[in-house]
């Protein structure tokens, strides 16, 4: 096994279907959504130099992949799609395939703030030690288009109802202006921060959700 990590271009075309289909899979495993993405898209990154892909060259098998969309004339960027085949996992290969699309995504949009939504405690511990903070959704790109693709989650309703203010997922933000003007935490000191902050969020969506299914039952009665 020796596995590479690299920028995509138009010689892993080839691998969109499989890419596409494993996002699939992963969206309902974890239980929420991930935008649909058809093979020409995944393509059309490849060959636009904006996405990382993960190779077992003993074999030219996939392994993982991730790429970059941006949003609001490109003052938001955001790294999408991350996968890792089942073979592959429990590796640390998403941590290497995460460190590689934000360390592309720095140097493609250098003054553009990076930003992601996640449930996955492991997204949000290495995003933590990459810089990133959680914030509220509306610290985030306010583009339609983003968050259209929210609404294969099963938890749209939630982040409907609340104006799209909150949801299950949480907002996490690297701001390269904050970054490059604060002393830089260690990482256990970030991570100890996010906590924290994870534990108030839980809480309020947790009273968040159960008002809305007592909405919905007294609306059903």
């Amino acid at each position: 096994m020796n596995i590479r990590i690299t920028v995509a271009d138009s010689q892993h075309v080839s691998h969109a279907e499989e890419i596409c289909k494993l996002m699939e899979e992963a969206a309902k495993q974890r239980g929420t959504g991930i935008a649909k993405r058809k093979p020409e898209y995944i393509k059309a990154k490849m060959e636009e130099g904006k996405a990382v892909i993960a190779i077992d060259t003993e074999g030219d098998h996939l392994a993982g992949f991730s790429y970059i969309e941006s949003w609001d004339d490109k003052k938001y960027i955001a790294n999408s799609g991350l996968i890792v085949h089942p073979h592959y996992r429990k590796m640390g290969l998403g941590r290497r395939i995460k460190k590689r699309i934000f360390k592309l995504s720095r140097k493609k949009y250098p003054s553009a703030k990076i930003f992601g939504i996640t449930t996955s405690m492991a997204v949000m511990k290495i995003n933590s030690d990459m810089g990133y903070k959680p914030v509220t959704f509306s610290e985030l790109t306010q583009d339609e288009e983003f968050w259209k693709g929210c609404q294969s989650c099963p938890n749209y309703d939630i982040l409907t109802n609340e104006n799209r203010k909150d949801c299950l997922c949480t907002g996490m933000l690297y701001d390269p202006e904050k970054e490059k003007n604060e002393e830089t935490a260690d990482k256990r000191t970030r991570w100890k921060r996010f906590k924290r902050f994870l534990r108030l969020h839980q809480r309020n969506l947790q009273r968040k959700t159960k008002q809305l299914l007592n909405l919905t039952s007294n609306n059903n009665d």
